[in-house]
């Protein structure tokens, strides 16, 4: 079977995740793919597949060198997807031989690819793209990764030529809210290195994204009868506008790229008795991630000194950190998947992550991890599509790098 067939009938699983919910993994549906996950791992010949308690997927590929000891590398996939999509009732078709020219996925939710907003689709010409029915996103983030990982085990398996050392393999639930790297256990897993497999294009290579932090802002008001309000009324949610104005306007998503960072108000509640904002913090250089958070204390001291003392109260939690500094020790990594990519007719390129992944994570846990390509784009949204023959090559990748490792 190959990639892209599995992506689409991975599609088939509703495994939206739920910021909101308290439980691990965050929906149950996680629960019924992985699940279904194991069953297809053991049936590859994947003989210690197993789901655990919280619903992350563990198997192994025995190497097939006699007395082979050497690198262990891992492979990782997230189960799961955004839920601020549509993500069921997944309706997908293929675009055979891509012409180049602008497509439209769903006229009436204007959904389109269109050439002149993205120019990396001229890199797809002649080759062909699956895509929704334009009501729904498609989910290649991150169901091509793991399509990819089992293609290339089905793969070792049906070609026992092909020698290589012990391979593990690991799918996290609720990383796209954050929790992917939770309750991960590295011990389990066993590898000495991973790749997560939850990128872009066949050819990336990532091993720097976003420092991260949130930062909760609370606003006590005062309310009043408005008729005798004079000198007595605090409006909390005309507090937590004039907080948003305080901060810099460029330094919002919408304005930043590369490796420019930004405050993002995300969230916000609100009434005269009390409001709350929420926002999301980012930056690639911590020392910078450091003066936003400062930004955000000092606004929050301003208002108190105009309002009163205790009328804003701030909470900032960090939530992960730039990969790099636990990936440079470990370059080979990089050199590996470099030098595999020009070996398949590839340019290796990386590039920062405007994000993060599981993989950040857990080079902070003592797995270092940086982040391939899985020959998809257009990610979290109605016009995501996956490049079929990028995903061969992305399992061509993977199969290729572990042959590296065995020699390790």
């Amino acid at each position: 079977m190959r990639a892209y067939e599995r992506l689409i009938n991975y599609t088939k699983f509703e495994t939206g995740s739920d910021s909101k919910s308290t439980t691990h993994p965050s929906t149950s549906q996680q629960l019924t793919f992985g699940q279904a996950l194991v069953e297809e791992m053991k049936s590859l010949g994947i003989k210690d597949a197993v789901m655990d308690e919280n619903g992350y997927v563990y198997g192994t590929i025995e190497a097939n060198i006699e007395n082979w000891s050497g690198t262990v590398i891992g492979f990782i996939a997230h189960m799961d997807v955004v839920d601020e999509v549509p993500f069921s009732n997944i309706k997908t078709r293929i675009i055979e031989n891509y012409d180049g020219s602008e497509v439209i996925i769903n006229e009436e939710y204007n959904v389109r690819l269109d050439p002149d907003e993205l120019p990396f689709l001229k890199d797809y010409k002649g080759m062909d793209l699956l895509v929704t029915d334009g009501t729904t996103l498609l989910g290649a983030d991150d169901k091509a990764g793991i399509a990819e990982i089992l293609t290339m085990a089905e793969e070792l398996y049906k070609h026992p030529e092909i020698k290589h050392g012990t391979i593990k393999i690991a799918f996290t639930p609720d990383e796209e809210i954050g929790k992917g790297a939770d309750l991960f256990d590295v011990k389990k897993f066993g590898a000495d290195f991973a790749y997560t497999v939850d990128g872009t294009a066949f050819g990336e290579v990532v091993y720097e994204n976003f420092n991260a932090a949130s930062a909760n802002v609370y606003i006590q008001g005062v309310s009043t009868h408005t008729g005798y309000a004079k000198d007595k009324l605090v409006n909390a949610s005309l507090i937590a506008m004039e907080f948003q104005s305080m901060l810099p306007e460029k330094e919002r998503p919408e304005h930043t790229e590369n490796y420019e960072g930004f405050y993002h108000l995300d969230e916000m509640e609100g009434s005269v008795d009390s409001a709350k904002l929420h926002y999301l913090l980012r930056d690639h250089n911590l020392s910078k991630l450091e003066e936003r958070k400062a930004v955000i204390n000092d606004i929050a001291r301003k208002l108190n000194k105009k309002y009163g003392a205790n009328t804003v109260r701030v909470e900032i939690t960090d939530s992960y950190y730039n990969m790099i500094g636990q990936i440079k020790p470990h370059w080979h990594l990089i050199e590996t998947a470099y030098e595999a990519i020009r070996e398949l007719g590839g340019t290796p390129y990386s590039k920062p992550v405007r994000g993060g992944t599981d993989g950040a994570r857990l080079s902070f846990m003592g797995l270092p991890c940086p982040n391939l390509g899985t020959g998809s784009h257009n990610h979290h949204g109605r016009s995501e599509f996956a490049c079929i023959q990028s995903m061969d090559k992305c399992v061509e990748l993977l199969i290729k790098i572990a042959v590296k490792y065995a020699s390790r």
